[in-house]
């Protein structure tokens, strides 16, 4: 399974002013380069002037720099950061029903507090579980509920930001120079 955390992917976090039609202008420009988008997802940020898109491409599509570039000619785009997986946070939520007949239900059970999931809701032969996390977790977790039944599935696409700084500063002794 290909999923956002292939060496093919990269994250890209785009900062763009918050106006109608800057997510249709990017996907546009994916379409009609055939840049393959595999993961999309975009929400304000606590400043209303502004909203963050995170994109997971897939630079086999095209270069990379190729799709930055491309990215900062369009308006509205204020600024791009690649994030890798190892300067990042990331994270994803995954909605899933599961058959869950009674033979089977414990075991779905112990697997959603396993991963620190929560059951949404439980119906006669079917289980709807949540989990976020990062996406490793996500892809992990589904492999090992595919093996119950999936009656339906549901995936956000990954949401990142930077890594904070967590160098201490070096402090100068009063009375040095």
């Amino acid at each position: 399974m290909n999923r956002p955390g292939d060496l093919a992917h990269h994250t890209l976090s785009v900062l763009v002013e918050n106006k109608a039609g800057v997510l249709a202008r990017v996907a546009d420009l994916f379409a009609r380069r055939g840049y393959n988008i595999v993961s999309l997802a975009v929400a304000p940020t606590d400043d209303v002037a502004f909203s963050r898109i995170t994109i997971v491409v897939d630079v086999e599509s095209a270069p990379l720099e190729q799709i930055v570039k491309q990215l900062f000619k369009l308006i509205n785009i204020v600024e791009i950061q690649e994030l890798s997986a190892f300067d990042a946070v990331e994270r994803e939520l995954m909605i899933a029903t599961i058959e869950a007949p009674t033979e089977t239900r414990t075991q779905i059970v112990e697997l959603v507090n396993i991963f620190e999931g929560k059951i949404l809701a439980v119906g006669p032969a079917a289980i709807t579980v949540s989990l976020d996390g990062a996406p490793s977790k996500i892809d992990d977790f589904e492999t090992l509920l595919r093996d119950y039944g999936i009656r339906d599935l549901q995936r956000t696409g990954r949401i990142a930001l930077p890594k904070m700084d967590r160098s201490v500063p070096v402090l100068r002794a009063v009375g040095d120079s």
